[in-house]
């Protein structure tokens, strides 16, 4: 009896082996797919990253460069470029924070819209890398 019954579940294995073939297929085909759309998806990123890289290299190479956006707007009527300005003319005084209204006055501001400005551009340069980038290069070239 024991042989007969593994004949039936011999015979059994064999009807079903093809759907089970099936199926075997049919999964690694998926993963084929889900593969190259995996590897789709990290070329697409990848060229979106070296797409922003080149905008950002090409933005911010030059101090002539002009950004465009709402973190780059003036505040208080002094532009990003002046305040990299007057922080650098600040040098002249080893540093010295507590002068920083002089020179932004030896430049045109006043010391309510320094204030003003100063506590702003330092916020827009904490929060934005952009803006971070573009105070640096623009410091340098002072």
């Amino acid at each position: 009896m024991g042989m007969m019954k593994r004949m039936k579940d011999a015979r059994e294995m064999m009807a079903a082996a093809p759907g089970i073939m099936q199926q075997a297929q049919e999964m690694q085909q998926q993963a084929q797919q889900m593969g190259a759309q995996a590897q789709q998806y990290a070329a697409a990123q990848q060229a979106a990253a070296q797409a922003q890289y080149a905008a950002a290299q090409g933005q911010f190479a030059q101090p002539g460069a002009a950004p465009t956006g709402p973190d780059f707007e003036p505040i208080a009527g002094v532009s990003l470029e002046l305040f990299a300005a007057i922080s650098k003319g600040v040098a002249a005084y080893n540093y010295d924070a507590a002068k920083l209204p002089e020179v932004a006055a030896s430049k045109g501001v006043d010391p309510g819209s320094w204030d003003q400005a100063s506590h702003g551009w330092n916020e827009r340069i904490k929060a934005n890398p952009a803006v971070a980038q573009r105070f640096n290069v623009l410091y340098r070239a002072a």
